[in-house]
């Protein structure tokens, strides 16, 4: 009879105080990362919608002079289009380094997750052990 399993354990495996501390820094580092992903990809996205609108106003804007002939024959999907284009053509620009406000929407939610996480650790402090 091993002494294994006298103890109820499967061989070669650490069970305690220290197995469940360390799956719970594991898991605090690996939702961290994620959560620095998801705040990326947020601001990133949240650019891209804001330029695409931006430029899908311009061109409304400044597509029909005053005086010009209407185009009363367009394609009937000519705005969809042109909507999808402004869209695309505002994540391109935010993909290759955008206007900075993803940047500055980025660094702003970086400092309020850290805040949170200050606070949470505040209110339940790591027991030593």
């Amino acid at each position: 009879m091993s002494d294994t399993s006298a103890f109820g354990g499967i061989p070669g495996t650490v069970t305690g105080p220290l197995t469940s501390k360390a799956d719970e820094v594991m898991r605090q580092a690996g939702s961290a990362a994620t959560v620095n992903t998801k705040i990326e990809k947020s601001a990133k996205d949240f650019e891209s919608i804001l330029l695409g609108s931006w430029l899908q106003q311009a061109e409304q804007s400044f597509g029909s002079l005053p005086g010009g002939d209407d185009d009363e024959d367009a394609d009937a999907g000519k705005e969809q289009f042109q909507g999808m284009a402004m869209q695309s053509l505002g994540a391109s620009m935010t993909a290759a380094g955008g206007i900075g406000i993803a940047k500055m929407i980025s660094k702003q939610l970086h400092k309020a997750e850290d805040a949170r996480v200050a606070k949470e650790a505040e209110m339940h402090p790591a027991h030593p052990g």
